[in-house]
């Protein structure tokens, strides 16, 4: 496909998305905390499956990038004030204040645009990293506050029901995109051969998403999986 019009299918899908989850979440119909997550969740996989459209030309992963970019963009101006949006405030927020974009999500949107510019499908390791954020500490929360179970003893905040989950969601989410990625010969390598790198790079990032800093866990979780991910790939 040609890049530019990959560029405006990618925009529509990822907008699209996300402005059904505001739509879903202004009229009440999901709490602010979960359609949070679900954008969190579906975002990533969703951008990343989008690659696809895009051809083999030097520029595509900078028209790519565009995407994260634009929307890290608006989510800057309206955690700022300067663009008023309230139905993305009640998605993205956890109380209804605009300056909360202005930390998870605007993190989010950041680590998008560096490991497509960095990675894009040259190594499984940005993707690896993505799908680690989204699935990992996208999933964590969720099951965190629907489970009761014991809190961790270096981080009271974080639960072991939570820390399982971000290495069980980043595993599965990371482990099916590679794997579509190895049977569209994106990746030549065995998918079997992928396994255990991911296995260790989803421990790595649950011990590091399990730590007590708050709000940055989209930018040391994820830094950390790509770190990671150089020992393997």
């Amino acid at each position: 496909m040609n890049n530019y019009i990959a560029l405006a299918t990618t925009f529509a899908i990822a907008l699209g998305f996300l402005r059904l989850m505001d739509f879903f979440a202004h009229r009440g119909w999901i709490e602010s905390k979960l359609s949070r997550k679900l954008i969190h969740i579906g975002t990533g996989p969703i951008f990343v499956l989008c690659w696809f459209l895009f051809n083999d030309d030097p520029s595509a992963r900078w028209l790519a990038a565009l995407v994260p970019f634009a929307i890290t963009v608006q989510f800057a101006l309206i955690g700022f004030g300067i663009l008023k949006d309230k139905a993305s405030v009640d998605a993205m927020s956890r109380t209804g204040d605009p300056k909360e974009i202005l930390r998870g999500p605007l993190y989010y949107g950041i680590m998008f645009v560096a490991l497509t510019v960095v990675y894009w499908k040259d190594s499984p390791i940005g993707i690896i990293a993505l799908m680690m954020m989204c699935g990992g500490d996208g999933i964590a929360d969720i099951v965190g506050r629907k489970f009761n179970s014991a809190k961790l003893a270096w981080s009271r905040e974080k639960s072991i029901a939570g820390t399982v989950s971000v290495f069980l969601g980043g595993f599965v989410m990371s482990a099916l995109m590679i794997f579509i990625y190895v049977n569209a010969g994106v990746f030549s390598a065995p998918f079997t051969n992928y396994l255990l790198p991911i296995t260790a790079i989803a421990i790595v990032g649950s011990v590091v998403e399990s730590l007590h800093y708050k709000d940055i866990d989209n930018i040391s979780m994820t830094l950390a999986s790509a770190l990671a991910g150089h020992w393997f790939f």
